[in-house]
């Protein structure tokens, strides 16, 4: 994302390499955005690990998607649909040219800010897997997280990724989430946050 250093260890320069999965180790381009990294092969194959009992046939939401790197290794490894969110011109054209050669219909670009995105009260079948990564400069994490909850943007029981700098705690999330997972990799602190489901919401 713009404004945010990232590990880039395995994938080429201004290339993303896909991970595993039906588009195991292909190559896409990256647009020239300052600061536009891919999350890292090894941030990616642990997050994926832990997806692996869920993400045959989920749906995901691919917030700040900045390379997509999130959301075509979600599709790649089995994910239904991925919605990908970007509000950089050059890296929405990007993300578009890479579902177009890949012939990516599970994929839908949504070239906006992600905070205008999310405050739509949810009109589609919510999500079961959220990847939110935010810039870490300004990446106002407390704030995404009550929007997912409070805008009926989750499944019950979803699984929220959330990567911020390995300095910062983590922030304060709705009632009823639950840490999961949690690791850390150079700079960069992951975790993968269990949402309520509809019982413990009551």
């Amino acid at each position: 994302m713009p404004g945010k250093k990232r590990e880039n260890r395995g994938s080429p320069s201004g290339r993303l390499r896909i991970v595993a999965g039906k588009w195991r180790s292909r190559l896409l381009p990256v647009a020239d955005v300052a600061g536009l990294r891919p999350t890292s092969e090894r941030i990616r194959e642990t997050l994926f690990n832990w997806l692996t009992p869920v993400i045959d046939g989920a749906r995901c939401l691919d917030l700040f998607a900045g390379t997509g790197a999130l959301g075509f290794e979600a599709v790649s490894r089995g994910a239904f649909s991925a919605d990908l969110v970007e509000s950089s011109s050059a890296a929405g054209d990007t993300l578009r040219e890479n579902s177009r050669v890949l012939a990516a219909t599970e994929i839908s670009i949504h070239q906006m800010d992600a905070f205008e995105f999310l405050r739509r009260r949810s009109s589609q079948q919510p999500f079961d897997i959220v990847f939110l990564d935010p810039p870490f400069a300004d990446g106002n994490y407390e704030e995404l997280c009550r929007l997912l909850a409070d805008k009926d943007w989750l499944a019950p029981g979803a699984l929220v990724y959330l990567e911020q700098a390995r300095k910062n705690d983590l922030p304060v999330l709705p009632d009823g989430w639950q840490v999961k997972k949690e690791k850390a990799a150079g700079n960069v602190r992951f975790s993968l946050i269990e949402t309520a489901t509809e019982g413990s919401r009551q």
